[in-house]
């Protein structure tokens, strides 16, 4: 995978070359291994297909976004109204740490009880702390069942 990954521009060869400790000889033989080249081509269609290609490229662009934005901000000749936006993408960048809580981190329990004769419905909506042993929003219901 690597291998399709240097073959797409997201890995250096300096790097693939380090990790797998490859010289300048056994480089060149593994360019003209062609069943190789045929299996790195294999993968990188399965990556295309999937999608994991331009996603691993978006981020290597999105990396350069705070730098980007932190020199609209702080340029004094940019109009104010683009000043004012790059501080508000600045900050969604900045939240999007591992403290932030995506929507993957939540999930809804929906309880229905017309099944008992009633037209009742409880929903809650529970956000997760990968640090919690169980979401604290919860236990008051746990503990009266």
């Amino acid at each position: 995978m690597d291998m399709a990954r240097f073959a797409e521009g997201v890995l250096t060869e300096k790097w693939v070359r380090r990790k797998y400790r490859f010289d300048a000889e056994a480089w060149e033989k593994l360019g003209g291994d062609d069943q190789l080249v045929e299996e790195i081509e294999t993968e990188k269609l399965k990556r295309i297909r999937s999608g994991d290609s331009a996603r691993e490229r978006a981020q290597i662009h999105f990396a350069a976004a705070p730098n980007v934005l932190g020199d609209i901000l702080n340029d004094q000749q940019a109009s104010p109204r683009h000043r004012i936006e790059s501080a508000k993408e600045l900050r969604v960048v900045a939240a999007n740490g591992p403290e932030a809580t995506s929507a993957a981190d939540r999930f809804q329990i929906t309880i229905n009880l017309s099944a008992a004769g009633s037209d009742h419905v409880e929903t809650y909506d529970v956000a997760i702390n990968p640090h919690d042993t169980a979401p604290q929003e919860l236990l008051p219901i746990t503990a009266a069942n």
